[in-house]
């Protein structure tokens, strides 16, 4: 099973589960999660081949809606769900194929759709850094700067790695060699009729017109809204607004 971290206590309300997107981690998520906890408790996961979860050569959205089917299966309830992302895809799959076990949904700046972007470049960014020569964060930063122009990226990476044991805590030859997968999407003849909430960052490009279509087939219940100000990772450019819209939805 992936590793998962509670935050507060259980309550009369029904569990959160969230799920990160690629490069994540439950790390990411845990202030957010702190503070949704205060009506529910929330659990974060470290998705397979990320953080303290363990490494397997498949990722694809049906392993890892496995996955959390399995984490949700060990509460004995149905729980909330909210993913980032490609824990968005993944949320979404497990919503597919195990309706049974979501109450509501939550996906965040992503369809259910195939994109043409690799992130291949950000492995090979961080295959090339030299971690035997690296001591702390500010270093790996500097060598990764040659690479990585923008620096939000470069710190959001370094997120996950570990300087004293100088490893990232990324499989980085499974999320290139499934990098096709993660960017791409399995086909489904089933819907998932369960309240549904899109929410995208306005000034994002991951969720566009022409995917209303597919999303309305699958989450014929969804509804959208955007985060103005917000690209593709809302939740930490705009949290408060991202925590109240969460909360706006998961309360109605």
């Amino acid at each position: 099973m992936i590793e998962q971290y509670a935050h507060g206590e259980p309550s009369s309300a029904p569990r959160l589960l969230i799920a990160h997107g690629l490069f994540g981690s439950a790390r990411n998520w845990s202030v957010i999660a702190k503070r949704l906890s205060a009506s529910r408790q929330v659990i974060t996961v470290d998705m397979r081949n990320h953080g303290r979860s363990f490494w397997d050569p498949m990722h694809d959205y049906g392993a890892l809606g496995r996955d959390l089917a399995e984490v949700i299966e060990a509460q004995g309830e149905a729980m909330d769900v909210l993913g980032h992302s490609m824990g968005g895809k993944a949320a979404m799959a497990l919503a597919l194929n195990r309706p049974e076990l979501l109450r509501r949904l939550i996906v965040a700046d992503i369809a259910p759709v195939t994109y043409g972007h690799s992130q291949t470049h950000l492995i090979e960014a961080m295959r090339s850094l030299d971690l035997s020569q690296v001591s702390s964060r500010g270093e790996a930063d500097a060598a990764l700067a040659g690479v990585i122009e923008e620096a939000s990226v470069r710190a959001f990476l370094l997120q996950s790695l570990d300087v004293s044991g100088r490893a990232w805590r990324l499989n980085l030859d499974a999320l290139s060699d499934q990098m096709d997968a993660i960017t791409g999407w399995p086909d489904f003849a089933q819907s998932f009729d369960g309240s549904t909430f899109f929410l995208s960052g306005a000034a994002s490009d991951y969720v566009t017109a022409e995917a209303r279509p597919e999303i309305k087939r699958l989450f014929p219940a969804a509804r959208f809204a955007k985060i103005p100000g917000a690209g593709h990772w809302l939740h930490a450019e705009k949290p408060r607004e991202f925590e109240a819209a969460v909360e706006a939805f998961l309360s109605t």
